[in-house]
């Protein structure tokens, strides 16, 4: 098999103010031609700088320093612009993890994939039509010409990815560089991303390196494995030895953290198998409807259908499907970030008073709302950047009549329950993490003490390892605090984990619901079976804690 790019000792030097010194490290990779080879690793392990390097797009103020990369015969680091761009998009493709930001919202959609040919061959302008539409066909968009004509954000996020795709494969590179291009997209449609990029690697003999931090998609389509840690390449070789087998200890790391596909041993609610609902959704619906002038191009979406369901005491319920299914409609209806249109959730309070939350004032919402508090997906967007972060947790206590000084030292408590620093209070959100800043949404929804923690894709946005960490820590505040929780999730595998009861959503209405372990071994709706068929590497079992022990051993 021949090598099509080979990366030798490259590394990349950092601004003298970065929290280390090398982005990359003596990093070594051979790509060979008619294979995929995955780069696995978490946020900051230089998965994307790599990328970056072979493409010649390293940021401002970062450099190479040593190394070579070689293509073509030639050492792409040495090149002058001018050559690079000749060989981006015609020699080497790239899919981009953001298509929205990588794709130009002022241009149709089948003018960017033509500038590719404009620019690089000397075609005529129908020529190029009949390519871009071609392209379009191939990467299974249902109307190849609408498509063209679209502005990007008149596409969806699978449908734009495939855009993307197509401008990447349209000059049929040597090699395909694929950065998280499947990270923030719904199971169905990252399965369907997966088959294509499979497929057209098979048929054009395309070299494929396959950037993601995902082991399912690891397991699902990698030939070859290299795993990354701060910069250094600490692992590689074939797939199957290093998901089964795994030698370096952060590899074993990364691979416990999988969650596997199948539900433990079910939890028993606090107050056993007959415990009563905490809350109560009785035929909730709600309806967006948008018009345009004088009532032209009106469009009525019915984001939520008459959804019916119960949370137990001390029990976590999931809710699961795909983006547009109703999910974050139905948690921002239940918080009363949005009104209901029509059904009643009924919430029994810690004096076993019953309360309809969805027909409460305002002035009555503000008294009760401590009992049901949210946790959002970006916990970034939903922090103050200006405020320190304690101060944040301490807010809620304080509006509710807490003396400031009290909910400050209650937010260092939180923080110290959370698994953070208490002196870490006095910090803004930009000093965090992505998972220090998930636990500083944790701990400034617990401060109210609620009853019914509503988690709205709590870890969708983690790296596997912080994933894991939350997850635990969930678990055991439910212990911990008798917490009842509201999970909502469109990752099955870590729905498998933590829920003890599933309800599966589509178009808004509940399809199916049941125990976890009756929707992951006999679902019973052609839905769930198709999201469960659509999970990437779902007949792979991630080793066991024990299993990898012995490895070690």
């Amino acid at each position: 098999m021949s090598t099509v790019l080979s990366i030798q000792g490259l590394t990349v030097a950092l601004p003298a103010d970065a929290d280390r010194p090398h982005a990359l490290r003596d990093v070594a990779l051979e790509l060979n031609a008619g294979e995929i080879l995955c780069v696995v690793g978490e946020s900051g392990s230089g998965k994307s700088m790599t990328a970056s390097a072979v493409m010649g797009l390293l940021p401002d103020l970062v450099r190479s320093s040593a190394g070579r990369i070689e293509f073509d015969g030639r050492n792409l680091l040495e090149l002058p612009d001018a050559e690079l761009r000749r060989i981006r998009g015609a020699r080497i493709g790239m899919i981009f993890q953001e298509p929205m930001t990588a794709l130009n919202p002022l241009r149709t959609v089948g003018d960017q994939i033509g500038e590719l040919f404009r620019t690089h061959t000397r075609l005529s302008a129908k020529d190029i039509a009949a390519r871009v539409q071609a392209l379009l066909h191939d990467v299974r968009l249902p109307d190849p010409a609408a498509a063209a004509r679209a502005y990007p954000h008149e596409l969806s996020g699978g449908q734009r990815q495939r855009a993307m795709i197509a401008m990447a494969v349209a000059l049929e590179p040597a090699v395909l560089i694929a950065d998280e291009p499947t990270t923030a997209l719904d199971v169905t449609t990252q399965a369907q991303i997966l088959h294509l990029i499979r497929e057209l690697q098979a048929r054009k003999g395309t070299a494929v390196l396959f950037i993601t931090h995902d082991f399912g998609v690891v397991a699902e389509i990698a030939d070859r494995v290299a795993v990354m840690q701060h910069g250094v390449v600490v692992e590689q070789g074939p797939a199957e030895a290093i998901l089964n087998r795994p030698q370096h200890p952060y590899t074993r790391e990364l691979i416990a953290a999988v969650p596997p596909l199948a539900p433990p041993p079910a939890h028993q609610p606090e107050n056993g198998p007959e415990a009563a609902p905490i809350l109560t959704l009785d035929r909730v619906s709600k309806t967006y409807r948008s018009g345009g002038w004088l009532g032209r191009s009106k469009r009525v979406t019915h984001a939520v259908r008459e959804v019916s369901l119960e949370l137990l005491r001390g029990s976590t319920l999931g809710i699961v499907g795909e983006s547009g299914s109703g999910k974050s409609t139905l948690a921002r209806c239940i918080v009363r970030l949005l009104d209901p249109d029509d059904g009643h959730i009924h919430f029994t309070a810690p004096d076993h008073s019953p309360l309809d939350l969805a027909t409460l004032s305002r002035r009555q919402l503000r008294a009760h709302s401590r009992h049901v508090q949210m946790v959002f997906q970006d916990p970034y967007a939903s922090l103050n950047p200006r405020r320190r972060v304690g101060e944040q947790v301490a807010q809620g206590p304080i509006v509710h009549g807490t003396p400031r000084a009290q909910a400050l030292a209650r937010a260092r408590e939180l923080f110290e329950l959370v698994g953070l620093d208490p002196d870490a209070t006095r910090r803004y959100p930009h000093e965090f993490s992505g998972g220090q800043r998930q636990r500083i949404g944790l701990a400034r929804a617990l401060a109210l003490e609620p009853q019914v923690l509503v988690a709205d894709e709590p870890v969708s946005a983690l790296d596997v390892s912080v994933q894991g960490q939350v997850l635990d820590l969930l678990a055991r505040l439910r212990q911990q605090l008798g917490l009842s929780l509201l999970f909502i999730t469109h990752d099955l595998r870590v729905a498998a984990q933590i829920c003890d009861r599933i309800a599966v959503m589509k178009d808004g209405a509940v399809v199916e619901a049941g125990s976890a372990a009756q929707i992951f071994t006999s679902p019973r709706h052609s839905y769930t079976q198709t999201l469960l068929d659509a999970v990437p590497g779902r007949q792979w079992t991630p080793p066991h804690a024990t299993d990898l022990r012995r490895i070690a051993a």
